[in-house]
């Protein structure tokens, strides 16, 4: 769903909101943005996205977080999500760019504390991460006082919008070969 919050303002041609859950399931680094008292604040983490439940992401870490603790407290946040698919040089300055797919997300966290609906999602997310790993046989799962110690928190996505950038340089010298310098795409 997308509205005022999530609308594409800069290079809405480039929006593609039917790809938000591939790219979250391709990602690998969530930033979470939130605003604690005047200051906003973002912080990296890794997160658990599973496809078949699209509309909701999970953060998990210490209880000390002050992020992890914010977002468990219902707080709203932004959480974005980008994939760096390459550089793109052009010959002249101002076209340099990148490709990449990139997600926003506005929601809510709340705060799991069931221990088998938390060692589902970091069962989940050990193989999303790490494919064919499974537990008791590649490692062993959390304990209950791991679990304790853990927090973990499910974001409900309300809103999101998926925009994505791909092909070569764009620049008014790019496609003539008798102009100076060099353009392509450095792929990552």
């Amino acid at each position: 769903m997308v509205n005022s919050r999530s609308e594409i303002r800069r290079h809405p041609e480039r929006g593609v909101p039917e790809q938000a859950a591939l790219f979250l399931a391709a990602g690998r680094v969530a930033h979470v943005a939130f605003v604690e008292g005047e200051q906003p604040i973002a912080v990296p983490f890794g997160y658990q996205f599973d496809p078949g439940r699209p509309d909701r992401l999970y953060l998990h870490g210490s209880p000390a977080s002050r992020a992890l603790r914010l977002a468990a407290s219902g707080a709203p946040l932004c959480v974005t999500v980008t994939i760096l698919d390459g550089l793109v040089y052009s010959k002249t300055a101002l076209n340099h760019s990148m490709n990449y797919r990139s997600v926003v997300c506005f929601g809510r966290g709340r705060q799991v504390t069931d221990h088998g609906r938390q060692q589902a999602v970091y069962a989940g997310m050990v193989g999303r991460y790490f494919p064919g790993r499974t537990a008791g046989r590649d490692y062993a799962p959390a304990t209950p006082a791991q679990l304790d110690a853990t927090l973990l928190v499910e974001v409900e996505i309300e809103e999101c919008s998926a925009k994505t950038r791909e092909g070569g340089p764009t620049g008014p010298a790019d496609h003539d070969a008798a102009a100076p310098g060099t353009c392509g795409v450095a792929p990552l």
